[in-house]
């Protein structure tokens, strides 16, 4: 009875043992199976996000790409009119080239184009102004001299050209003079830009300080009330030389702002016209560009 007894108990214990054992593997896969579905769950919203980023990324790729193709006609035409404009400076370029070779090959009534009275006055202003100032009677041309003109190594008039330059605009806008168009051109030595100063004030090489000077001389004509429509403005670089660049004296007759004045009229062109300044003035300078040498010892120059 006892051994039957223990025989029970045993088979008993075994039998926990077993269920237990079976719980433990059952709730081991059920806890597999639930990693499993959770691992899965979020990989397919990971790639429910991708696919929304997506879709988002496509649309703005789609509306860039639409944007593009409704802009092409827009860029044509933009550049149809910056061809049309350019085809006009350089036809407003060449007019005024023309217009300065015919000045400078005419030959005027007892050796100059313009009317005795203004000829005499013109004459006079240069004998008033020697050291800054010369007149062609032969072609009709105030040439102001650059070393003497401009500050130093710029497109800055002195205060003494400045006045000079002011008496000059009222000679230009009395009697028949007022209605003459002008061309004002710039003219350097053959000497490259170098000095850092120099260049760092804009005038990059002798075609910007060419026309850079020229533009100075037509803004001060400007604000001493003769006419923008009257003036045409150039710069030739060192390209134009009077004088051979081989001596500082060649050089110094090679820097130099021209104003020829033309004796034809301007439709529409009136004195009293307030006037259009074309840039600013550049500062006050220290460098010349155009520093005075001598044969023997150069300064220095740009």
């Amino acid at each position: 009875m006892a051994r039957m007894s223990s025989r029970i108990a045993s088979f008993a214990s075994l039998s926990l043992i077993g269920f237990s054992l079976t719980g433990c593997v059952a709730q081991e896969k059920y806890n597999a199976l639930k990693l499993d579905r959770d691992q899965m769950a979020e990989r397919l919203g990971l790639s429910e996000s991708q696919a929304s980023q997506f879709r988002g990324e496509n649309e703005v790729l789609k509306k860039q790409l639409d944007a593009i193709a409704s802009a092409n006609g827009s860029k044509d035409g933009l550049a149809s009119n910056l061809v049309t404009q350019n085809a006009a400076l350089q036809a407003q370029l060449d007019e005024l080239n023309k217009k300065y070779a015919d000045a400078l090959s005419r030959v005027g009534v007892n050796g100059s184009p313009l009317p005795a009275e203004l000829n005499n006055e013109l004459q006079a202003f240069a004998a008033q102004n020697p050291d800054l100032v010369e007149f062609d009677s032969a072609h009709g041309m105030v040439k102001f001299k650059s070393d003497v003109t401009f500050g130093v190594g710029d497109a800055e008039l002195t205060p003494k050209a400045k006045e000079a330059i002011s008496r000059f605009a009222t000679i230009l806008n009395s009697g028949g003079a007022a209605q003459y168009e002008l061309l004002v051109a710039g003219h350097t030595d053959n000497q490259p830009v170098r000095n850092p100063q120099t260049i760092a004030k804009g005038h990059k090489d002798n075609w910007y300080l060419s026309a850079h000077r020229a533009i100075s001389v037509s803004n001060a004509l400007q604000s001493d009330r003769v006419n923008s429509g009257r003036i045409g403005v150039l710069g030739y670089a060192e390209y134009r030389p009077v004088a051979s660049n081989a001596s500082a004296s060649g050089q110094g007759q090679n820097r130099r702002v021209e104003v020829l004045i033309l004796p034809t009229t301007v439709k529409g062109s009136s004195v009293a016209n307030a006037p259009t300044q074309m840039t600013p003035k550049a500062p006050a300078n220290t460098l010349n560009k155009d520093t005075a040498t001598t044969d023997n010892k150069p300064m220095l120059n740009k």
